[in-house]
């Protein structure tokens, strides 16, 4: 169910799209009006457009605000698998197919519902992000560090935009790689021509990934990914990008792909300075046993080496 507002430009309200709204409905945040013409919910002459579309006198504009939706943020208990703990900051490895916090479609049962019934979190990202520096995708598994009280996700956060965290995962991807190592260096921004998924875009956000081979198989290769930046579905977008998408995945790979409950994508390794000790803190987590298993199947019909 969506609230529509249309609204026709008006002499003195031409200029840009993301501007003009601002003016036009001060009472909604320009960070939520982008998300809106991003997810194509903004419509000018019944055309979805860009930010940065220049509107004119006489433009009809099209508005279709999601109604609300209530969300109980409330302590789940549910098992965790924390990994390092202690009074600032923890690690946990989320398993697949669950969802990082709460939002529409998902309001509970989430990891974050989790995190709240075992320890106080950090408030900077908001009411319902509590304690979340960074995410990863509901169907990928993996490391993600949670920060207990606002000055540590401060310093986390400054760490990741400083680029001095060490993030790696390993991914499982369609096609033998020949090359032993190489680096993605490809902006990414929402798809032009899908707004559920991101693609390389010439004038999008900087994305750099770094990765090696780890072993090949007959028709696929497994790799380990670092990443340097950590745009929404960067490695997923990356890899299609250079013709090896990730197996299994719904989004962005071929629909001939393996069985699974989604993405073959695993964040093994997460390295952070401590927020008030300053030691260097390095955790690892093993691939969830369905990936494991994945491996030793195609194991069996990988080319002999050499």
């Amino acid at each position: 169910m969506t609230l529509q507002t249309t609204i026709t430009v008006a002499p003195g309200q031409s200029g840009r799209l993301d501007k003009q709204l601002a003016q036009l409905l001060p009472t909604v945040s320009r960070s939520q009006l982008q998300k809106w013409i991003d997810d194509g919910q903004v419509l000018v002459n019944g055309q979805a457009v860009k930010a940065k579309f220049k509107v004119k006198v006489g433009d009809v504009i099209q508005v279709d605000e999601p109604a609300p939706q209530t969300i109980d943020l409330a302590p789940e208990k549910m098992p965790l698998e924390i990994v390092y703990e202690d009074e600032d900051v923890l690690v946990v490895n989320k398993p697949q197919g669950m969802v990082v916090h709460p939002a529409a479609g998902h309001p509970n049962h989430t990891l974050v519902n989790g995190l709240l019934y075992h320890s106080p979190l950090s408030t900077i990202n908001g009411e319902f992000r509590p304690g979340i520096v960074h995410r990863i995708d509901k169907d990928t598994s993996g490391l993600l560090m949670v920060a207990k009280n606002d000055v540590a996700h401060q310093s986390l956060a400054a760490q990741l935009k400083a680029k001095t965290t060490t993030r790696e995962y390993v991914a499982l991807v369609h096609g033998v790689i020949q090359e032993q190592q190489g680096t993605i260096n490809a902006p990414l921004a929402r798809s032009p021509k899908d707004r559920k998924k991101q693609a390389v875009v010439a004038d999008g956000r900087a994305a750099v990934t770094h990765f090696r081979v780890l072993e090949r198989f007959a028709a696929y290769t497994l790799v380990a990914c670092r990443l340097e930046t950590g745009r929404t579905h960067q490695i997923r977008v990356h890899m299609k990008y250079i013709n090896h998408p990730l197996a299994g995945d719904p989004l962005y790979g071929p629909r001939k792909t393996l069985p699974g409950a989604g993405q073959y994508l695993h964040a093994r390794l997460l390295g952070f300075q401590h927020p008030k000790q300053g030691r260097r803190v390095t955790v690892t987590a093993p691939l969830p046993a369905a990936f494991q298993a994945m491996i030793e199947k195609l194991r069996k019909t990988a080319p002999k080496q050499d």
